[in-house]
């Protein structure tokens, strides 16, 4: 990735907007901005920790090896999010992957800076505390649905969940371009299941398909098949 000098307007990301705005200036001086292209890497799993990323632009995938072959798509952040805290733990290497899906920026901080803004920061470290306990809370329930939903079921709460996340464009369409490996990397489903299902997604007129577009025509149908089970 390629460092650059534009990028964080220290107003957007969770780390500005949590802090004592006497601090911000410090962050300013620490940061360091880095632009990320299409499918690029900005940490694999197992490396180690250095620092704390923050999205400013794009959209990136958070993901884990799921075997030799296959990937899991644990969640995706957009601007504003933070990136690589579940590598804060006591074993200092990142437990998961981070790749650019689009043209994307990040801002970084390193560890040492990180540890003394929480420090000196309290309603940041409560922040992070309840950012912590949510993300625990949607991992578990993710678990839960892994074990017990059928994959036709996962696959419609996936485009749910991804329409809850980041709107509709204005063509009406979920506002993240996503291809069908990755819609079903972060389904939990094989490709090829994944395939037939939109299919039959596509036939009953539950949502329409234009490239790595998805727009969901009948979303009540689609949330009785996935929260009514």
């Amino acid at each position: 990735m390629k460092e650059i000098k534009q990028g964080c307007n220290l107003n957007n990301c969770f780390l500005c907007k949590h802090c004592l705005k006497d601090w911000v200036p410090a962050i300013g001086i620490h940061k360091k901005n880095f632009e990320l292209k299409k499918g690029q890497q900005l940490f694999k799993e197992g490396d180690t920790v250095t620092g704390i990323y923050f999205v400013f632009l794009g959209k990136v995938k958070v993901h884990k090896r799921w075997d030799d072959e296959k990937e899991l798509i644990t969640r995706f952040a957009q601007p504003g999010d933070i990136i690589g805290h579940l590598g804060l733990g006591n074993d200092p290497v990142y437990p998961v992957s981070a790749t650019a899906i689009e043209q994307s920026m990040v801002c970084y901080i390193d560890l040492p800076f990180f540890e003394s803004t929480l420090n000196v920061n309290p309603q940041l470290t409560y922040s992070l505390m309840k950012f912590f306990a949510n993300e625990l809370q949607e991992s578990d329930k993710r678990m839960r649905n892994l074990v017990h939903m059928p994959v036709k079921e996962r696959i419609a709460l996936a485009l749910l969940t991804l329409k809850k996340q980041f709107g509709i464009n204005p063509a009406g369409a979920i506002a993240i371009e996503l291809s069908r490996q990755d819609l079903s990397s972060f389904a939990a489903v094989s490709y090829e299941t994944l395939f037939k299902v939109i299919n039959e997604f596509l036939l009953n007129g539950f949502i329409e398909v234009t490239g790595k577009s998805f727009r969901l025509i009948n979303e009540k149908a689609l949330s009785e098949m996935a929260l009514n089970l």
